[in-house]
């Protein structure tokens, strides 16, 4: 990609701050055995008396590097084993991995899921089964291979959805309803943007749970660090019930935020669909950028700078709209169909996700040209923070300016001093 160099001149004059290195300090508590509690949940939800010998089991695996999936769906695929099912993997992520199933197999390897660590078959296709319609007409789908399965075990992690609020948000429903139901069954949810979430989500869930013959939810709480803090098995009847609904506020309580309500300026060291549907957590940042809805009210940043793409989103960019401003080394890996396929199937919530930002030839002169433009002329006043992503929080880097609310703030630890890291000049 060529670009005006001249751009960079425009900001050469900037200095970039001296940093600070701060620690959030977090009360947390990992599950100290995952795969014990992944087996005795599987039998407190009395999945074994369901299994009869032979039974082909889907279990499903979505496109988020969630901390320890693989472990977790090592020991699902071994009890199902144990029990006297044949299981198999079916990747459950809508229209990721380029709305193609080598795609989503590739999205999987990159997590390290594959057939060998799994010790069972990776079954991936985008062709669907039509279940029926909703009372409004809404049709609903669910992948092939798990529509002809016996059963299917659905895995995923519960949190709060980067584009809604409500009982039942991100979790083991919205993959029943979306991962699921592949390409179609995501533009089915989405096509009408945040209402379709609110609206659609939960009953487009429950057709798949009555009709496509899931056998459990095992749903995922990961805690402030993004280690595993609890594994609850949830009966079908609790899928996009109440069930499901307080495991949700059980995430929120977990979940790791930014320490401060309002920055001049946001440096995201990197993005992508691994880390967040969204590329960057709208949770964590603030920003929604979705037509006719209103943007949270904390934190205020008024500038983000996002410097890099992840390598395991495969190019796929969406969320790139949510920045400001980006260097060329991060446009430059930009996979346009991958990104737009994903955001044209999420409709109105995806229009602004993959627009391009201001792009500079370097990541100093993207940070440069934040301190320019933020709005704050005075530079030895600039409240900046820069993070490794929007999962890892526990660590950051501060501006001068905030080290005074650091030292009266209660969760954050000074760690001291720190070059300025990885920028190119």
């Amino acid at each position: 990609m060529q670009l005006n160099l001249a751009i960079e001149d425009l900001a050469s004059d900037i200095p970039l701050p001296p940093l600070y290195r701060v620690r959030q300090c977090w009360d947390t508590q990992p599950l100290a055995d995952v795969a014990g509690a992944v087996r005795a949940q599987l039998d407190a939800v009395g999945l074994r008396a369901q299994i009869t010998p032979g039974m082909r089991v889907a279990v499903t695996a979505g496109s988020r590097g969630i901390r320890d999936m693989v472990q977790i769906l090592q020991t699902s695929v071994a009890w199902l084993k144990e029990a006297g099912a044949e299981p198999f993997i079916v990747p459950a992520m809508g229209s990721h991995g380029g709305a193609t199933a080598a795609g989503q197999v590739r999205l999987l390897a990159d997590l390290g899921v594959t057939a060998a660590t799994m010790g069972c078959p990776i079954q991936a296709t985008m062709e669907v089964v039509e279940l029926g319609h909703l009372d409004d007409g809404t049709p609903v789908y669910l992948d092939r291979h798990a529509a002809e399965a016996d059963g299917v075990l659905v895995v995923n992690r519960i949190k709060p959805h980067t584009s809604f609020k409500a009982d039942i948000e991100s979790g083991i429903a919205k993959m029943c309803a979306v991962g699921l139901g592949k390409r179609l069954g995501a533009e089915m949810v989405h096509r009408r943007g945040v209402v379709g979430l609110r609206t659609l989500l939960v009953p487009m869930a429950r057709m798949v749970v009555s009709r496509g013959k899931v056998l459990a939810g095992l749903a995922l709480l990961e805690d402030a660090r993004e280690q595993t803090a609890d594994i609850v098995a949830l009966p079908p009847a609790e899928i996009g019930g109440a069930g499901e609904a307080h495991l949700l506020e059980r995430s929120k309580a977990l979940m790791a935020r930014l320490p401060f309500d309002q920055l001049d300026v946001l440096v995201v060291d990197e993005i992508g669909k691994n880390i967040s549907g969204t590329g960057m957590d709208t949770n964590v940042i603030g920003r929604l950028r979705i037509p006719g809805e209103p943007e949270p009210a904390t934190p205020r940043i008024t500038v983000i700078v996002a410097l890099d793409l992840t390598d395991a989103g495969h190019g796929n960019a969406t969320g790139v709209g949510l920045a400001d401003l980006i260097p060329a080394q991060l446009a430059q890996k930009i996979d346009f169909a991958a990104t737009y396929i994903n955001n044209v199937t999420s409709g109105l919530i995806g229009l602004r996700k993959g627009a391009l930002p201001m792009m500079l030839p370097t990541s100093r002169a993207a940070i440069a040209t934040a301190l320019r433009m933020c709005g704050q002329p005075d530079l030895h006043a600039i409240r900046l923070a820069r993070i490794p992503n929007t999962l890892l929080l526990e660590e950051l880097l501060v501006s001068p300016a905030l080290l005074p609310e650091v030292a009266v703030h209660p969760g954050l630890e000074l760690l001291g001093p720190v070059e300025w890291m990885g920028v190119d000049e």
